[in-house]
C-alpha cells in the first residue's frame, strides 16, 4: 500500500533550509569578499560572485601578512592557534580521565569534597580569574610562551564530570576480572577504561578543541609578541580604526581560513562526536 505524503510533510525541510540559508550567507558573503580588491569592497560594488584575486589574497594573507596592522602571516598565526587547541584539548581529556579515574575506583578521605571542589570550579571562568591567573603567570615568566597559553586554560571540571559519569556506568564485573587477571589499577585503567572511553574522549576533544581555538581574552593578556598572537587577535588587529585603512579582503580571508581547522576536526570526527554525546548504553 503506498501511502501518499502530505504537503506539510515537507516544511520541517522547508524550516531547515532556511535555516542553513540563514547561516550560510554570511560565511559566502566572506568567501566572496575575500576574493576581491579593497576598493571594489570600500566602494560598496561587490558583486555576489567571486573575483579574480582569490590566489593573490589567499597567498598575501597566509605567508606575507598586512602592513597595516599585524606584520605576521596567517601562517604563523594559525600555527599558534593549533598549538593552543591541540595542547588544551588534549591536557583537559588527560588530566580529566585521571581525576574522574581517581574519584571513582579509589576510596580516599574527603574523596566527594575533592569532587565537589572540583564542580564548583564551573562558576569560575578564565575572566573571573583572569588577574590572579595573570598574576601567576608572569611572576613565573611565561609571558609569551605556549605554556603560558595553555596551563591555566587545562584545568577542566566539565571533562571530569562527563568522564565521572560514564565510569560510574563501567560494571563492576569488569573489575573484579580485571583484579582476577593480576592487572593493577593503571593496567585495568589502560587496557579496560581508555578502549571503553572512545567516544566519549572524541566528544570531549572536538568540544576542547573549538573552545582552545576561539580564546581571545587570554591570549590577548598573554603575547605581547607579533609572532605569539593567535588568529582570532589577528582577525581583531586587521580591522582598525579608521574604516578606510582596514584591507577588508586579507580580513576576510584570515576569517575563512580560521574556520577551516574547527569545521575539519567537527567533520572527521562527526560520527564518534555524537555517539559519545547520545550513547547511553555502555
Amino acid at each position: 500500500m503506498v501511502q501518499k505524503k502530505s504537503v506539510l510533510d515537507f516544511v520541517p525541510h522547508l524550516i531547515l533550509l532556511a535555516g542553513i540559508l540563514v547561516l550560510a550567507f554570511p560565511v559566502y558573503v566572506a568567501f566572496v569578499a575575500s576574493t576581491w580588491d579593497a576598493a571594489t569592497i570600500s566602494n560598496g560594488t561587490m558583486p555576489l560572485r567571486p573575483g579574480p584575486h582569490f590566489l593573490d589574497n589567499y597567498y598575501r594573507a597566509i605567508f606575507v601578512g598586512t602592513s597595516s596592522s599585524t606584520r605576521e602571516p596567517v601562517g604563523q598565526m594559525m600555527l599558534n592557534s593549533l598549538v593552543m587547541a591541540l595542547c588544551i584539548s588534549l591536557g583537559k581529556i588527560a588530566i580529566s580521565l585521571i581525576s574522574a579515574f581517581a574519584i571513582v575506583y579509589f576510596r580516599f578521605p574527603f574523596r566527594m569534597a575533592a569532587f565537589w571542589i572540583i564542580f564548583v570550579t564551573l562558576m569560575l571562568p578564565v575572566e573571573v580569574r583572569i588577574y590572579p591567573t595573570y598574576k601567576i603567570v608572569a611572576d613565573l615568566k611565561l609571558l609569551d610562551t605556549f605554556a603560558g597559553l595553555t596551563i591555566p586554560l587545562i584545568a577542566s571540571a566539565t571533562a571530569t564530570l562527563l568522564f565521572r559519569q560514564f565510569f560510574m556506568t563501567v560494571p563492576d564485573e569488569l573489575v573484579e576480572a580485571s583484579r582476577i587477571d593480576g592487572a593493577g589499577p593503571m593496567k585495568f585503567f589502560k587496557d579496560t577504561l581508555l578502549p571503553l572511553s572512545i567516544t566519549s574522549v572524541a566528544a570531549m576533544f572536538v568540544i576542547q578543541f573549538i573552545y582552545g581555538w576561539n580564546q581571545y581574552l587570554w591570549p590577548l593578556l598573554i603575547t605581547t609578541r607579533d609572532d605569539m598572537q593567535t588568529i582570532v587577535i589577528g582577525i581583531k588587529k586587521m580591522i582598525v580604526t579608521q574604516d578606510a585603512l582596514t584591507e577588508w579582503q586579507l580580513a576576510m580571508a584570515t576569517a575563512i581560513l580560521a574556520m577551516l581547522p574547527p569545521v575539519v576536526v567537527v567533520v572527521v570526527m562527526q560520527k564518534l562526536f555524537v555517539k559519545g554525546l547520545t550513547e547511553t548504553e555502555k
